[in-house]
């Protein structure tokens, strides 16, 4: 592998200009050699001039990307110091608390705490042991950025000299880089055996195999599963063949299920819709990976233990066979002499199983991550709302189907199937009991309230009250529509176009659509920057390969934000059934949805670029006046922030390190 694509593979995204631009100064030393004069034509003391003017520029661009990597490098160590000395009086604090409790437990004090300790900010040694963990993450990542730098500065140095038959630049790099503050210090090496040594000795409780295991680094580059990719192939290809066997069995036993198809149509279209949302999402984060945005720090997920786009297809496939099973089990119910409406209640008694299953089996903590995020939504009022909390309602917002679907699966078990006779008349899919509408204007619900409490907490009415109304605009339309479904129901339909609710269901949803793009492309992808320059109608930076992709993109979402017009024209003249028009409508909503969340993660990463954001921030609590003086007794001291229990072991930063065979390697291959 060349340099360069080591480089382009290996550096950490949200840091990408703060390190060296090999690739502009390769082309520097290529545009240099083809404009110097030919050998044959020109004299030895022209050619020497040309390169020396050359080196003049050369060298001067160097000094200012070594200014670059000094300076920023700088400024991440005096962070890092920072972040250090900050998590050691975290601890201590939370040791002494600890100290306390058991004391009073022993004694049988009151449990009350006293006003000082109340004064006091404590966090519990789970998540001390998260948020030095994150720590020990970012020293690494700034060590990888000592390393890549010094090796890019080598190897463009060493080319310069074999392309200009000169040793100008060994000369350079001996005075210069070598002596650089980024390469000679040791802070970092400092830093990561300290974290080590606390971690082991007061976290750990000495044991140094159980310290090292849970600070253990992922590997910088994603490297696939070859298990896990035969698994994804394996369930890929039974889905394929039981697809096909489904197809066959629908076409033979269509007169069996001519009444109840559309019941269960409802039922299995749900599960559909968020196994093929799942297949997406894996495509989604491949696309992330592959681009380099860091979804996994967006998202707040844990580097050392997350769910893999090849997780994600390989639950999908999984899933969407077993759906296969499960339908070719409805189809053929009376051939195998089951009830007929037994398949899709096991299959959704499958899924909730699989979810809340609390054997820490089968992709636990993503599950319990899952569960956390959706409880967070349900009682979205009185959380503090992160980027995945608000994320995953919007997903909530494509997926109303699904939730409708599931309501109606509950309603029609609970009260119309009949497992020995026909089933009850079908009152479930209508809205004159109530229920749809409401359940249809949950997911709007969620986010109106998310709005006002991320408002709560910032005080800025823009954008978080402006993007409550957004949703707000929702409510009109399930209003109106359920007051025009009832009047017709009624009246009859010969009203369905002659009543006010139907034109003011119309103006809403127009108005909700027209809100929802502006708000996609403006403030969600931001987009139509006025600081795009040669990147019309875009935004200054973006991370995508081609223009092309940004421009499809809004086209895409303009015209499927408007599906809902089909429902009006051709649903409401009954050329397809209503039932299949909203299965294809509710499809090319997540598929809408599945392109939205490239574009929406990639302006969220250049936010956290534009702060030098890497890893996780576990917040440290502020701390009082006598902590604050703790803090700078311990920063002033000679040898820095010292652990009082440093141990003699041997710096596992020389097995951490992934680059030296960079260092040892001359050869650019």
């Amino acid at each position: 592998m060349k340099f360069a694509e080591h480089l382009s593979a290996h550096i950490t995204p949200e840091w990408r200009k703060q390190y060296i631009t090999y690739e502009t100064m390769k082309d520097k030393l290529y545009d240099a050699v083809e404009e110097a004069p030919s050998p044959e034509m020109s004299s030895e003391e022209l050619l020497q001039h040309h390169f020396a003017r050359f080196d003049e520029s050369f060298f001067l661009y160097c000094d200012k990307e070594l200014l670059k990597i000094n300076t920023f490098f700088s400024e991440k160590i005096a962070e890092a110091t920072r972040k250090f000395a900050a998590l050691q009086c975290d601890l201590s604090n939370s040791v002494t608390a600890e100290v306390h409790s058991g004391l009073r437990k022993r004694r049988r004090i009151s449990l009350f705490k006293s006003e000082a300790e109340e004064k006091v900010v404590r966090k519990s040694m789970y998540d001390i042991k998260l948020a030095f963990s994150e720590f020990y993450l970012s020293l690494i990542l700034l060590q990888n950025y000592q390393t890549l730098n010094f090796t890019g500065f080598r190897k463009i140095l060493k080319k310069h000299d074999k392309l200009l038959n000169t040793d100008r630049g060994a000369i350079w790099r001996q005075a210069h880089v070598e002596t650089a503050a980024f390469y000679i210090s040791k802070e970092v090496d400092h830093l990561i055996k300290e974290t080590e040594n606390v971690f082991t000795q007061d976290l750990e409780a000495g044991d140094r195999q159980k310290a090292m295991k849970r600070l253990r680094v992922p590997p910088l580059g994603e490297k696939q599963n070859p298990w896990t990719t035969f698994r994804v192939g394996f369930f890929a290809g039974l889905f394929i063949v039981l697809f096909i066997a489904t197809i066959a069995a629908a076409i033979l036993t269509a007169d069996h299920h001519r009444t109840e198809w559309q019941s269960a149509l409802r039922m299995y279209r749900g599960t559909f819709l968020v196994f093929l949302f799942i297949f997406l999402l894996g495509i989604n984060t491949y696309g992330w990976r592959t681009s380099g945005v860091n979804h996994i720090l967006i998202f707040e997920l844990d580097p050392r233990n997350h769910l893999t786009h090849q997780e994600f297809l390989e639950l999908a496939m999984f899933f969407l066979a077993l759906w296969c099973l499960s339908l070719l089990t409805y189809l053929l119910s009376v051939v195998l002499h089951i009830p007929v409406f037994a398949s899709p209640l096991a299959l959704v008694a499958f899924c909730l199983v699989y979810l809340f299953n609390p054997i820490r089996v089968l992709h636990y903590k993503a599950r319990r991550w899952l569960i956390k995020l959706l409880f967070h939504i349900v009682t979205a009022p009185f959380h503090y709302v992160g980027f995945a909390d608000f994320w995953l309602a919007d997903q909530l917002n494509s997926l109303t189907t699904v939730l409708l679907d599931f309501e109606y699966l509950v309603c029609f078990y609970a009260i119309e199937v009949n497992w020995h006779g026909e089933n009850k008349p079908s009152i479930c899919g209508g809205v004159t009991y109530g229920i749809r509408p409401i359940v249809a204007a949950l997911p709007s619900w969620f986010r109106i309230a998310q709005c006002f409490r991320r408002y709560r907490d910032t005080k800025h009415a823009f954008p978080h009250v402006a993007n409550a109304g957004k949703y707000a605009i929702t409510f009109l339309v399930v209003l109106f529509s359920t007051l025009n479904s009832i009047y017709r129901e009624h009246h009859g339909d010969e009203v369905k176009h002659n009543n006010a609710f139907f034109y003011l269901w119309i103006l809403s949803a127009f108005v909700s659509t027209c809100y929802t793009f502006i708000w996609d492309v403006k403030m969600d992808w931001g987009l139509f920057d006025r600081n795009a320059k040669e990147n019309l109608f875009l935004r200054e930076e973006i991370v995508y390969a081609h223009k092309a992709y940004y421009y499809f993109a809004m086209i895409e979402d303009l015209l499927l934000r408007f599906t809902w017009t089909i429902t009006v024209t051709i649903g409401e003249k009954e050329i397809i059934n209503s039932e299949v028009l909203k299965t294809v409508v509710a499809s090319l909503e997540v598929f809408r949805r599945f392109v939205w969340n490239f574009f929406r993660l990639e302006n969220e990463h250049l936010n956290n670029c534009g702060q030098f954001r890497a890893v996780r921030d576990i917040s440290i609590a502020p701390m009082n006046a006598n902590d604050q003086a703790l803090l700078e007794l311990m920063m002033d001291e000679e040898d820095g922030v010292t652990n009082r229990k440093l141990s003699r072991k041997k710096n596992l930063n020389n097995k951490l390190s992934l680059y030296t065979e960079l260092l040892m390697n001359d050869d650019d291959d």
